[in-house]
């Protein structure tokens, strides 16, 4: 059975200390959540780290190999995140509704699975895609080697987030977080047996990074799914009993909620990926700095994106439990403990934004100077645009939460590019401010949409 903290219905006034409660509950989700997020997210880092010692050639093939990898990899992502409010939904209304749940996942899953030969497709076509975006044909050739064996990895990234957003749900965030632990040692293990050849295997380069990913992803979902069985919160809900049967309803309304998260996300991936190609009709040094202040700015998002999931996940408790006044409590203290956390992290960041900068480049070596003074003069822009992309993406997991997908979707397209792509563009290369223009569209996205999106949740929970 599950533990008592689960209450289908809630009293009809809040008990004192109601707020101090959901605080409580939110952070015991979130903190985790956000750990895993930011460990997942050091996967990338160390891919990037290793591959550098390739060669600049190899790195910038990889660089274009992920950015084609990632456009289908964040258009497939919308399945795995509705899962969290179809089953948050189902148990706020009954928490011993484990048949419902099983359903979900079990479809959830069906479509993972079903994502292979799509991954597969992209894969052979990803060089005739890098020579259509007018890459260089010896860069497009040692790209897609490495988007080839990064495809059959897809279905299994699809299947962790999906049975994390399942864990997350019955509150079990703790050991997902030690399994991508995991997960990343090996993947940075098996980059260094099949990057460079060690222990006699084979010197595989970039497609050896591939392969190292497709497994570490594959092991990961086999962890959490041998957790998922043997767990004692878990395992009542039988995940993988009838997993052949098909159940066309819910593969349908998966997939129906699915589509508009999945192109919300794309949306907001692809201008910061868009922004790469402005910045470099700018300048060689202007990338760079880019792609340094991009990365402290994502490193920095990765706690708030935590707190906003298990937000959203507490939202579709409230909300399957038809306690209105628990959804406006998770969905307020989602905003303000994501912005708080963001704060945090870059109040001393800003004390000496030289210094961060000076953590990705040699401040002694003098052909950095000029990337160093453009990443310092980037970070306070990315601080005060992290603290809009906290509050929209807090805002839009509780629109999740809602299952309030379609609304949101417009909201963000409309604020990333005719708002956001267009003030940059305008901004970095039809002014003087250059560089920093590009920045100044990118807070003007984020601003945008963290305030239409927090006014919609607004209109929604009031």
């Amino acid at each position: 059975m599950l533990d008592s903290t689960f209450q289908a219905r809630p009293s009809a006034s809040a008990p004192r200390g109601a707020w101090r409660d959901e605080l409580k509950a939110l952070l015991a989700l979130g903190v985790p959540m956000g750990l895993t997020q930011l460990v997942q997210f050091s996967i990338n880092t160390v891919d990037v780290l290793m591959i550098g010692r390739l060669g600049p050639e190899a790195l910038a093939a990889a660089a274009l190999g992920l950015v084609i990898f990632y456009v289908f990899f964040m258009l497939s992502l919308g399945p795995a995140m509705a899962l969290s409010p179809l089953v948050s939904h189902t148990l706020g209304a009954d928490p011993n509704n484990r048949d419902d749940v099983r359903l979900s996942v079990r479809m959830g899953l069906w479509i993972a699975a079903l994502l292979l030969p799509f991954s597969l497709a992209m894969a052979f076509a990803a060089e005739s895609i890098a020579l259509a975006l007018g890459q260089q044909p010896s860069l497009a050739a040692r790209a897609a080697p490495y988007v080839m064996a990064l495809a059959p990895g897809l279905p299994f990234m699809m299947g962790v987030i999906m049975l994390r957003n399942f864990l997350a749900a019955i509150e079990r965030t703790r050991w997902p977080l030690v399994f991508i632990v995991a997960t990343t040692a090996l993947n940075a293990f098996l980059n260094w047996l099949l990057i460079y050849g060690n222990w006699g295997l084979p010197r595989l380069e970039l497609v050896g990074a591939g392969i190292a990913s497709s497994i570490s992803h594959a092991a990961g979902f086999l962890m959490l799914a041998v957790y998922c069985v043997r767990d004692r919160r878990a395992a009542p809900f039988r995940l993988f009993a009838n997993v052949l049967d098909p159940h066309w309803a819910r593969f349908r309304e998966i997939l129906k909620l699915g589509a508009p998260i999945g192109v919300s996300i794309a949306f907001e991936a692809l201008l910061f990926n868009a922004c790469v190609f402005l910045m470099g009709l700018i300048g060689v040094n202007e990338v760079a700095a880019y792609q340094v202040a991009l990365n402290v700015a994502a490193t920095a998002f990765m706690m708030p994106l935590g707190l906003a999931m298990a937000g959203g996940v507490r939202v579709g408790l409230h909300k399957g439990a038809g306690d209105a006044a628990g959804v406006r409590r998770a969905a307020l203290l989602t905003i303000l403990a994501s912005m708080a956390v963001m704060v945090l992290f870059w109040a001393p960041a800003m004390l000496s934004p030289p210094f961060v900068a000076g953590l990705y480049l040699d401040a002694e070596d003098a052909a950095n100077g000029a990337v160093l003074a453009l990443v310092a003069s980037f970070l306070p822009i990315a601080a005060a645009f992290g603290l809009f992309d906290a509050t929209q993406v807090a805002a839009m997991n509780g629109l999740r939460g809602l299952k309030d997908v379609r609304v949101p979707m417009i909201l963000t397209g409309v604020s990333y590019w005719p708002i956001g792509f267009a003030l940059a563009w305008f901004l970095g290369l039809h002014t003087d401010l250059g560089a920093v223009g590009v920045w100044w569209g990118l807070l003007a996205a984020l601003f945008a949409a963290a305030a239409s999106l927090s006014l919609r949740l607004y209109l929604l929970v009031r």
